[in-house]
């Protein structure tokens, strides 16, 4: 039965406000996680062989970078071109400290991460009091000199040869098969969703969709434009963190090319194709642009062409992203 309560209105007019089991499910943090959840267990019925499985595992690792990157870009309005170097950075710090200094992968993963958030933090009160393309062009600064320095310090990264890396384990039990690494990144995806939903549903993300939507009108009504940003800029710089040491451990093999300017436009590629400002669409952008090119592989000379021409005519025909304009199409027909 639904089950609705009077609310009041502008004027003092009574509304109903549907709080029943199908407005509920209709929700994001409830429906959305749902179908996600569902998605998620039923997906390996689906997979039938290990490359199938690595497939799945990197579009995961790609929709938690990107999660946490629509928060910054989609919901603060603050391009970053340079989030691929601080992957690179958790990825190397992870490899690092397991590999040559033999510390539990699970310490190193939570310290690297405390690390970069807090490299995050010092970086971003300056670059972020920029605007526009200069913003841009300081992140991607930010990313290339990370980049050159992984590049540069060999003696530490093995250079552009890159490194070795030991498997991922916890408390003895050592992640070596697909299907374990499936679970293990499927769940920390449903997490990062759960997190992301819940910062825009807070006071935090009201106050973040105030700064993209006008900083100086933010500023007025009293939200401190300078921290949110910066809170923002940390958590999305830790989502990308606990991804890169987390892969570096599946690929057991770490290169620069993770925290090259080319892997943080894919990242930002993502977060558009998928539509800005919605949690599920960065998933299904990461979905489309991962997956995509190993479909695309038995047109050889030709896999690149086709591939951008998809993106453009995806861009051209959906221009808010694919999940918020299929949702207004939907909701057009529905009214009609």
């Amino acid at each position: 039965m639904t089950k609705a309560e009077p609310t009041l209105g502008g004027g003092g007019v009574a509304r109903r406000r549907d709080t029943g089991l199908g407005a509920r499910l209709m929700r994001p943090r409830t429906g959305g996680l749902l179908v996600l959840a569902v998605v998620i267990c039923l997906l390996p019925l689906f997979l039938q062989n290990n490359f199938q499985y690595d497939v799945a595992i990197k579009i995961g690792f790609n929709a938690i970078v990107v999660v946490g990157l629509n928060l910054l870009i989609g919901y603060a309005g603050q391009i970053s071109l340079g989030h691929a170097g601080f992957l690179g950075l958790g990825a190397y710090f992870s490899a690092i400290t397991v590999t040559k200094l033999g510390w539990p992968p699970v310490l190193s993963l939570v310290l690297a991460a405390a690390v970069v958030g807090l490299l995050a933090f010092v970086v971003a009160r300056p670059v972020l009091r920029l605007k526009g393309h200069y913003l841009a062009m300081a992140t991607l600064g930010l990313g290339i000199i990370i980049s050159i320095v992984l590049n540069q310090e060999a003696q530490l990264t093995g250079g552009p040869d890159g490194m070795i890396v030991d498997p991922f384990s916890v408390f003895g039990f050592t992640f070596a098969k697909a299907w374990q690494w499936y679970w293990l990144v499927g769940g920390l995806l449903f997490v990062a969703v759960w997190l992301s939903l819940n910062i825009i549903d807070s006071p935090v993300g009201r106050a973040l969709r105030a700064v993209h939507g006008s900083e100086v009108a933010a500023e007025v009504v009293g939200v401190d434009t300078t921290r949110y940003k910066v809170l923002v800029f940390v958590v999305s710089a830790v989502f990308a963190s606990v991804v890169g040491s987390l892969e570096a451990h599946y690929i057991m093999f770490l290169s620069p090319n993770e925290a090259s300017f080319f892997h943080s436009v894919e990242l930002v590629i993502m977060v558009v194709l998928g539509g800005m400002a919605s949690t599920f669409g960065a998933v299904v952008g990461a979905a489309i642009l991962t997956a995509l090119p190993q479909f695309l592989t038995f047109l050889e000379d030709y896999e690149h062409l086709i591939f951008g021409l998809i993106l453009m005519l995806v861009m051209i025909f959906l221009p808010k992203g694919i999940v918020p304009s299929l949702a207004a199409l939907l909701k057009r027909g529905g009214d009609r």
